[in-house]
């Protein structure tokens, strides 16, 4: 297509492990496939400089994150300010290439090159996903922290009305940010593992398939908080088999699970005994109490696993509520269970699957949006 493209990333895209992470490297990867000249620049936090971004990109640029209290004490948000790089802004300026900026956390571009040249990949609307983090932490000081970052980031979101497009993962988000007074914002999901729905029938149900699972990132507050809340609402008042499975649980979270019979803590598993374990449950049960961005491990739920129950706020925004079984309380959630452990995964679920999430959520199609928006 001849199209050159600078897309400047808040992380090391490789290895694809984490909600944010996934989304550029897929792009990544659809961009390429599509005959997409691109030119990443990346700041390095956390990950080591990755090779395998060479075969997607014509060129990657490492810049080192400047984390510590000397960013966190000023009136930009910590996530911007610990990523302002004029060595970036001197590489962006070398030509005239549309960029496209990976979250607000890459924002501080934003303030110094024409904004008609910048889109904006909105990961969320920060602002409310940094308070709802405060909200679910129970350290005083990370609480402070983050409380204090919520507010920095509410201040600091007005800028994205300088991009020439911002493009957002749910339609919640993209009304969010036309309030604003963003002129062009477009709907763009998350991009994701998965190519084609891999779900497998279960009939007839199996020893193997008579759990339900949730997994997520244990490590996450939003994510801890919701296997408390299963554990004392669902796991203690139901006969059922259940898996939690994640990286790095902590021992608080370890001694939750610990005196229920019927729950298996799988710790860090690999990619394959993840994988097997989403294809092998009856069930998958998803909650939160963030009802911000589009979560990844509900697609990856729905590409690969069988039924999927979910709470509003897992589907706010989305369409996915039409292949999901949603309910909000303890009691109907408890109901749904016992429904769904009993009703076989048939393979007209999986055909509904296929239509829904071909139409909606494919890679190839969401970087076209993406490229549609770039100068000939």
């Amino acid at each position: 297509m001849g199209k050159r493209l600078h897309i400047v990333s808040f992380n090391v895209p490789f290895p694809a492990d984490y909600g944010g992470v996934i989304d550029v490297y897929y792009r990544l990867k659809a961009l390429h496939k599509l005959g997409v000249e691109t030119h990443l620049h990346t700041f390095t936090y956390g990950r080591p400089a990755a090779p395998e971004l060479d075969a997607l990109c014509s060129s990657v640029t490492y810049y080192r994150r400047r984390t510590g209290l000397a960013s966190a004490l000023t009136k930009r948000p910590y996530i911007v300010e610990s990523r302002d790089s004029n060595e970036l802004i001197s590489n962006l300026l070398k030509d005239s290439s549309p960029i496209l900026l990976e979250g607000l956390h890459c924002c501080s571009v934003l303030e110094v090159i024409d904004g008609s040249r910048i889109m904006v990949r909105a990961h969320n609307v920060e602002h409310e996903y940094y308070s709802r983090l405060a909200d679910a932490t129970s350290s005083p000081l990370r609480h402070l922290y983050l409380r204090s970052d919520a507010r920095k980031l509410e201040r600091y979101e007005p800028l994205l009305t300088k991009a020439a497009a911002v493009f957002a993962v749910t339609e919640a988000d993209a009304a969010h940010f036309r309030s604003l007074g963003c002129g062009n914002v477009l709907l763009m999901p998350s991009s994701h593992a998965d190519d084609d729905v891999v779900s497998t029938p279960s009939q007839p149900l199996t020893p193997d398939s008579t759990y339900a699972l949730y997994h997520a990132d244990l490590s996450v507050p939003e994510n801890v908080e919701a296997v408390n809340y299963l554990a004392d609402n669902i796991f203690a008042k139901s006969s059922h088999r259940f898996v939690v499975a994640g990286r790095n649980p902590s021992k608080a979270l370890r001694d939750k699970l610990a005196p229920l019979r019927n729950v298996t803590l799988k710790p860090n598993p690999d990619n394959e005994t993840m994988q097997r374990l989403i294809a092998q449950a009856q069930v998958l049960i998803l909650v939160t109490q963030m009802p911000t961005g589009l979560k990844l491990k509900l697609l990856n739920s729905l590409y690969a696993g069988r039924h999927c129950l979910v709470n509003s706020a897992m589907v706010a925004g989305t369409e996915l509520g039409n292949l999901c079984t949603v309910a909000d309380t303890a009691n109907d959630q408890l109901q749904a269970l016992q429904t769904l452990m009993a009703t076989p995964f048939s393979q007209q679920d999986i055909e509904r699957r296929r239509q829904l999430l071909g139409s909606l959520y494919s890679n190839e199609a969401n970087a076209r949006i993406l490229i549609s928006q770039l100068a000939d």
